[in-house]
C-alpha cells in the first residue's frame, strides 16, 4: 500500500494586505503591533514573512522593520513555521526580538541571544477602562522640544514632530514645562486597535500620579477610534502595572523582548567591529 508523502512547510516574502491581516487577526491583542504598522507611516520600511503548510494553510508570520539595526522582529504562530521564516525569507544580521516564549527555540537555531527582557501585554476595552481625571493636555507639534527634553532623560533618543502629528500625545505641565507624558507606538483605525507607549514621568515629579493621568488621557481619545487599546510593561515594574491596572487595563499575555545576532557566515567574523559602531535600539519606558 502506498505511504503518503509527508508535505514540507515552505516560507516566502508577503505583501497581500488582506492576507497578512486575517491572519493577525486570530489573536489581535497580540498582534497589535503588526496590526498598527499595516497601514501607519511606517508601513513601507516593514517587511512581512509567512510560512504555509502543504495545503497552502498559513501556520505562522513574521515581521521585521527595515532600518539601523538592531530593529524589531515580530513572530507568531507555528515554530517550525517560524524557523522556516527566520530561515529563508527574513534573515537580518541583528534584530531586536518581540515574540512569545514559544518561538525562542526557533530563533535560538539561527541567533545568538542576550538575555531576555520579560514584558506583560496589557489590554483595555470600554467596558473596562476606568478614567483618572488629572490635568493632563493634548500635544501638538509645537512641543516637540519639551517632549524630546523629557524623553531624552530615559529613552536615549529625541522624536521628529510627527509623531505628535500623527499620534496621540497628552501631557502634564509643571511651571510651563511637561514632566510628564504618554503617546502612541501604533493607531489602526480601521483594524480598530492602537498601541500606548511613551510613558514617562520626570524623575523628581513620580508619585504625583501623572503617569495615571496622561495614560489615562490617551487611552480615553484612542478609545473613542478603536475598540482595543493595549501597552507593554516591563513584568517586574510593579508600580507602573498597578498604575495600568487602576484605570481598567488588564493582563492578557507574557512576551520576551532580546536582541539576537545572527551567526551564519563571514559577518560573524566582523562581529568585534560591529559592536564598536552598533546603534543601541532605544527600549522605553513602557
Amino acid at each position: 500500500m502506498a505511504v503518503a508523502q509527508k508535505q514540507e512547510l515552505h516560507a516566502r516574502a508577503v505583501t497581500d494586505r488582506e492576507l497578512i491581516a486575517a491572519f493577525l487577526r486570530t489573536d489581535r491583542l497580540y498582534a497589535a503591533y503588526p496590526l498598527g504598522d499595516l497601514d501607519g507611516p511606517a508601513r513601507r520600511r516593514v517587511a512581512w514573512g509567512m510560512s504555509f503548510d502543504g495545503s497552502g494553510r498559513p501556520t505562522a508570520l513574521g515581521m521585521h522593520h527595515e532600518g539601523l539595526v538592531p530593529q524589531p522582529l515580530f513572530l507568531m504562530g507555528d515554530v517550525d513555521g517560524c524557523r522556516a521564516i527566520l530561515s529563508g525569507v527574513l534573515k537580518p544580521r541583528d534584530a531586536y526580538f518581540q515574540t512569545s516564549a514559544v518561538h525562542e527555540v526557533a530563533i535560538r537555531e539561527l541567533y545568538d541571544l542576550e538575555p531576555p527582557v520579560s514584558m506583560l501585554r496589557m489590554t483595555v476595552d470600554r467596558s473596562s477602562f476606568v478614567p483618572f481625571a488629572g490635568p493632563a493636555e493634548r500635544l501638538g507639534a509645537a512641543d516637540i522640544e519639551e517632549l524630546n527634553r523629557l524623553y531624552q532623560l530615559g529613552f536615549r533618543s529625541g522624536f521628529p514632530a510627527s509623531v505628535l502629528e500623527e499620534g496621540v500625545y497628552f501631557g502634564v505641565r509643571v511651571r510651563g514645562h511637561v514632566v510628564a507624558a504618554a503617546g502612541t507606538h501604533a493607531i489602526s483605525s480601521r483594524e480598530r486597535i492602537a498601541v500606548v507607549g511613551n510613558v514617562m514621568t520626570q524623575p523628581e515629579y513620580r508619585g504625583h500620579d501623572f503617569a495615571k493621568m496622561v495614560t489615562s488621557a490617551v487611552t480615553a481619545e484612542l478609545l473613542e477610534r478603536v475598540m482595543d487599546v493595549t501597552l507593554n510593561v516591563h513584568a517586574e515594574n510593579a508600580p507602573a502595572v498597578a498604575a495600568y491596572t487602576r484605570i481598567g487595563y488588564g493582563v492578557y499575555c507574557h512576551l520576551v523582548e532580546r536582541i539576537g545576532r545572527r551567526r551564519s557566515g563571514g559577518w560573524g567574523l566582523m562581529r568585534p567591529i560591529r559592536e564598536a559602531i552598533r546603534l543601541t535600539w532605544p527600549r522605553d519606558s513602557r
